[in-house]
């Protein structure tokens, strides 16, 4: 057994909190940071689960440590509140006000900066200051930790920074009528802009096939494409009954020999060794599947599961085959984003196989980078609470914020009760692996970035501007994705909670107005917005300017739009164009976090727990802290002089005298 330096555990929500006294000597770092780990209100109050017995490891921190709630920054989504964590700034500071950050000297079409990508952000993160103190530190899975930017540690699989080998999952789907594939393709792209996340091959009839068949109506067969390999997968009838009644899945990449056969919803293969194309590369990794729905008149949908561990997504690629030896393929988490799961009953229970198999796999990686790597700090996220509580399978039905919350009845409530309870389950047995490893000097902190309240209606503005005229769109015939005719349009709004206009076109390199024109423009739509109703309900808190939001709510002047949107709790905000122009729809998705002031919201707070030396226990912090307040917490326990820029304070009512 290796030798185990005192270990310093945080759980992203928060940094850990430290006497000033302790000495940064041989200190370690765990931090670890569970996306989207909703810490108050109702069903989702952790303190209490925690008092009640049911998260015991986190019940075990209460009683050694401080705990109390954190609150994310404006616009409290991912991008910009990992950045305030692990900067100790605001987005005025960091760069980061967004996931999907335009500016100006580039198209609107895209981004022309990913809130996801470490080059987005304008001051050191905390894993430099701590480089620069000497220590060596580990980071995985952590939103704006790649293109790597330590030298000496490990830095594993950033979320979404376009860096390195991303084998997404891919759900594949007999091709539906024209009508509905328009109304899935706009939420069908990876953050939108990115690649397909759902296919529609063709089913045709099956032939070539070696495999011993046989089958009472005609099989079937589809191409399963993506990432540079196909798979075939051929439908039988095993059913003598007069009936087209396809009940059996047989998938193989050669049509030759069988790599799995599935006869059930829900049911998974194995792990199948598969190789990828990356940017004409060859790449070896594994892929399991699982189908969805298989219907009797061959109505077909599968999803294939990627392991994301490879050479290509570890810093150095040297560091791979240890860790992957130890751990396995990677499930880093559940389903993707938009998401993919949320159409057919069949598809929740694929998603919870996905959530317990991602919940295991971080289990394993905090038990070796806790017990087997050498490293001074390790930084830790997981996305699965994010993605289960977005979901349209849960939260609507245990928060009483929820249009849907009515929809079930008590026995069925305690069913999905216990599922969200086992996913923080899964999260105290993370917390478990670094409390077994600890010694008298380790200091052990959960936090995360943001919670999760119940989303209600999405507002489609920009079906509001093209009821106005002042933006036009057709459909693509092949996809049903809307093209925008950027020379006339005036006003878009673009992810997350921005509309950008002008007067003279949005297309080419875009500029920002200004004079008269502009000006008046710009008071048009915010009066357009302003009197906007759902019903007798307005949408938005506040409809802000630029300069006004810049102010109140700390964001970089130079990446938002001309106008800033704050959401009511209960809408969300959506750039889909859709042929009806309906500005108001029910939303699929359950859950969100996009475009809110979190200050009066319980259910976007995030739990803050810190043990260590130097620190009270059963100490219940008197204020909510801000996710700001908590790189300098961190440096403060570390003994490490915090920089300038840091806009945060530390939380000295944890520390003992």
């Amino acid at each position: 057994m290796p030798y185990k330096k005192n270990i310093l555990f945080l759980l992203v929500f928060a940094f850990p909190c430290f006497t000033p006294s302790l000495s940064a000597a041989g200190q370690t770092l765990y931090w670890f940071v569970p996306d989207g780990l909703r810490g108050a209100g109702g069903e989702f109050d952790v303190f209490k689960l925690a008092r009640e017995g049911k998260l015991p490891n986190i019940k075990k921190m209460m009683e050694k440590g401080s705990y109390g709630y954190s609150v994310p920054v404006y616009p409290s989504h991912t991008p910009a509140n990992f950045a305030a964590l692990m900067t100790g700034a605001y987005p005025e500071v960091n760069g980061v006000p967004d996931g999907s950050i335009r500016i100006e000297g580039y198209p609107l079409a895209k981004p022309s900066v990913t809130g996801f990508s470490s080059t987005a952000k304008k001051v050191p993160p905390v894993w430099k200051i701590l480089e620069k103190a000497g220590k060596r530190t580990v980071v995985l899975s952590v939103p704006g930790s790649t293109p790597p930017e330590i030298d000496y540690g490990t830095v594993i699989r950033g979320r979404w920074a376009n860096w390195g080998a991303d084998f997404f999952a891919v759900n594949f789907e007999s091709p539906l009528e024209d009508s509905l594939r328009s109304l899935k393709s706009g939420n069908n792209r990876l953050f939108q802009s990115g690649p397909e996340l759902t296919k529609y091959p063709a089913m045709v009839h099956a032939t070539g096939w070696e495999i011993p068949l046989k089958s009472f109506s005609p099989p079937l067969e589809m191409t399963l494409l993506a990432h540079g390999a196909a798979i075939y997968a051929r439908i039988t009838d095993s059913s003598d009954d007069g009936k087209t009644s396809y009940d059996s899945v047989l998938f193989s990449f050669d049509k030759k020999n069988t790599l799995a056969v599935l006869t059930r919803s829900g049911e998974w293969s194995g792990w199948i060794p598969v190789k990828f194309d990356w940017n004409g590369v060859e790449i070896d990794s594994k892929m399991r599947l699982a189908l969805i729905r298989l219907g009797p008149a061959g109505f077909l949908k599968v999803r294939a599961f990627y392991d994301l561990l490879n050479p290509t997504v570890v810093h150095p690629a040297d560091a791979y085959e240890e860790l992957y030896n130890y751990t396995g393929p990677m499930a880093d988490f559940p389903d993707n984003w938009p998401a993919q799961l949320n159409n057919y009953p069949e598809e929740k229970g694929v998603f919870y196989t996905e959530a317990l198999m991602t919940l295991d796999w971080h289990r394993k990686a905090a038990r070796y980078f806790i017990s087997e790597d050498m490293s001074d700090v390790f930084i830790h996220d997981i996305y699965t609470p994010n993605q289960m509580l977005e979901s349209r399978w849960w939260l609507p039905y245990l928060d009483k914020a929820s249009d849907r919350y009515a929809d079930i009845n008590e026995e069925k409530r305690k069913v999905l009760r216990d599922e969200v309870l086992q996913i923080y389950k899964g999260i105290d047995a993370i917390l478990g692996e670094a409390l077994k490893a600890a010694g008298k000097d380790s200091v052990i902190v959960l936090s995360s970035d943001h919670g999760i309240i119940p989303l209600n209606k999405k507002v489609l503005i920009n079906n509001l501007f093209a009821k106005k005229g002042l933006l036009k769109s057709t459909l693509d015939p092949k996809t049903g994705e809307p093209v925008i005719d950027w020379p006339t349009a005036k006003a878009i709004h673009l992810k997350m909670h921005g509309i950008y206009l002008h007067p003279g076109g949005l297309a080419g390199n875009w500029k920002r107005g200004a004079g008269p024109e502009y000006e008046a423009l710009r008071e048009t739509i915010i009066e357009l917005l302003a009197g906007l109703r759902d019903g007798e309900t307005v949408p938005f808190s506040e409809v802000l300017k630029k300069e006004e939001a810049a102010v109140k709510y700390h964001l970089p002047p130079d990446r938002i739009a001309d106008i800033v949107l704050v959401m009511r709790p209960g809408y969300g905000l959506t750039e889909d164009l859709t042929e009806d122009l309906e500005v108001f729809k029910p939303a699929v998705e359950g859950g969100y976090k996009q475009g809110l002031v979190s200050a009066g919201q319980p259910g976007m707070w995030t739990p803050f727990v810190v043990v260590g030396p130097g620190v009270k226990k059963n100490h219940r912090i008197t204020e909510n802290i801000s996710n700001v307040d908590q790189a300098p917490t961190l440096l403060k326990i570390m003994g490490i002089e915090r920089p300038g820029y840091m806009q945060g304070e530390t939380v000295d009512e944890i520390f003992d005298n």
